[in-house]
């Protein structure tokens, strides 16, 4: 638009020079052109007194004559320059502010179309096709005290506490904007309207865009349980404006929690006990399908879900059996399309996760179909025998899941775990079931929806940790596939400067002998 513009502006304006140029050569030639020269006219009288006085005089008259007209060429010059200045400002005025230099002679109008424009151009209403994993631009969570984030620098810290003052300013901005949307008198006068505080503040997510501006998603506690107040702002490099206000009820929103699984009853049996208490007890919305590969230990796993479903009273899981190699693509597609019930909230599970009742709220919260898919960002626990030595002092599970340095770090390579509409995982055309072995599948999804019109909500989650256990990598998978899988199991162990204590123990070593020897000698 603006590259047409100015080719219009440079062709008109080029019409004007030529007509400028075209009316000076032509009363040049009226002036300058050949005419009776008195001179010559004089001729035969010039060589006598009265005939040269008369040529002077002659001479005189040809110069004043001259200069008049050069004169009235400049006004005329001047005239042509000042009306060509005024159609070229006219010419701009028509075109906008668009092609002048940012806020030269905007008014307040012109400024909001630009505010709009910039978040119409970012990923804010919808989602916009990405050619890769790549090219998505995480979010960073936050809370009140707390910023969980992926880009983290030399540091690697998973969480910022005491949050840097300048982002600090930014959310408290943020939330406060938030709040006062809230608290706006409603148009119906309700002099009972609640006020929403920083205690209503659940949690938020954001991003920059370098070139359009920041987004802002910030949850708030509604009027009642599982009611939420959701608040989109947007940055666009200048004043923040308000793009959403909606009222979100999760009430009746089920989350289908879907785990392949083969062997591993002693990783189930844990895994239960975690779904009991935060997806039975605490939250109460979700249905559990468990897609089963082969018979070795089948028994013992439906055991297991018995006892579950007995004890708190829980008939809301499927069981599948599928007498076959296992396959996570596989178990994941077959338990997503046997689901004949309403548009729910598929999550993609695995038997090592460990989630909090918090993190299912966060999975209905971002996720909407037709618009979003939630892929979040879990805490991936290091060894504990690493981290805290000897086996006596390792201490109970719910201790060790604390988002530190020391203790985890943010799988951000690892696309397994995602929230999505039952909808939107159909209409996507599901997994590519024709990739065996480990890993693979998740990324061929996470692609197809990157390459579609949903937004993908790439962020940290602070309820979602994969626990460790050991890894190992089959001959049998492709060089690409090994490769990862060894990346996995290196970063897998222990923090850097963990894993650089057990390489350099033997010098760490060998220098405690030597200051112990010299210590002796003096």
């Amino acid at each position: 638009m603006f590259r047409r513009g100015l080719m219009a502006w440079f062709s008109r304006t080029g019409a004007v020079l030529l007509v400028v140029c075209c009316s000076v050569s032509v009363l040049y030639m009226l002036s300058c052109g050949p005419r009776g020269d008195p001179w010559h006219l004089a001729s035969p009288r010039h060589k006598s007194p009265a005939g040269q006085e008369e040529h002077r005089a002659l001479l005189r008259e040809t110069e004043e004559h001259q200069q008049e007209h050069l004169h009235s060429l400049k006004r005329q010059i001047a005239q042509l320059k000042g009306a060509l200045q005024e159609r070229s400002r006219q010419l701009r005025s028509q075109q906008g502010p668009s092609n002048a230099p940012l806020g030269v002679g905007w008014t307040q109008a012109d400024l909001l179309r630009f505010l709009h424009s910039q978040v119409d151009k970012a990923e804010v209403h919808k989602g916009v096709r990405l050619p890769n994993e790549y090219a998505a631009v995480p979010f960073e969570s936050f809370t009140l005290q707390k910023v969980y984030q992926l880009e983290t620098g030399l540091t690697h810290h998973p969480e910022e506490k005491p949050v840097r003052k300048d982002k600090q300013d930014d959310l408290g901005e943020v939330i406060e904007l938030g709040l006062e949307t809230l608290n706006r008198p409603k148009d119906n006068g309700n002099a009972k309207q609640r006020v929403f505080s920083n205690s209503d503040f659940v949690e938020g997510i954001c991003r920059t865009e370098r070139d359009k501006g920041t987004l802002y998603e910030l949850t708030f506690k509604g009027d009642k349980d599982h009611e939420f107040k959701r608040i989109v702002l947007f940055r666009p490099f200048g004043p923040i404006v308000t793009v959403t206000n909606e009222n979100l009820n999760t009430a009746q929103t089920l989350v289908n929690v879907i785990v392949p699984l083969a062997k591993r009853a002693g990783k189930f049996q844990q895994f239960m006990q975690n779904f009991r208490e935060m997806g039975i007890r605490l939250d109460g919305r979700v249905h559990l399908t468990v897609v089963y590969f082969g018979k070795e230990q089948m028994r013992e796993v439906r055991g297991i879900l018995g006892n579950t479903s007995r004890s708190a009273h829980f008939k809301n899981f499927t069981f599948i059996h599928l007498n076959e190699e296992f396959s996570r693509g596989k178990g994941l597609e077959v338990g997503a399309r046997v689901w004949k019930g309403g548009n729910v909230v598929l999550f993609f599970c695995d038997v090592d996760i460990y989630f909090t009742a918090e993190f299912l709220t966060t999975c209905r919260l971002n996720t909407q179909p037709g618009k979003k898919v939630f892929y979040p960002v879990l805490f991936s626990q290091y060894n504990p025998s690493l981290i805290y030595g000897h086996h006596d002092s390792i201490p109970p599970l719910e201790q060790q899941l604390v988002v530190k340095k020391e203790t985890g770090f943010w799988r951000d390579f690892g696309f397994g775990m995602t929230c999505q509409y039952h909808s939107d995982f159909i209409n996507i055309g599901g997994f590519d079931l024709g990739i065996k072995g480990w890993g693979g599948e998740d990324v061929h999804l996470y692609r197809k929806y990157l390459r579609s019109n949903l937004m993908v909500v790439r962020s940290p989650a602070r309820g979602l940790f994969h626990l460790w256990h050991e890894k190992f990598c089959l001959d049998e998978l492709t060089p690409e596939q090994y490769k990862m899988c060894i990346q996995s199991k290196a970063m897998n162990e222990a923090s850097h400067g963990q894993l650089g204590m057990l390489v350099f123990r033997k010098e760490m070593e060998a220098h405690r002998r030597k200051k112990k020897a010299s210590v002796k000698k003096t």
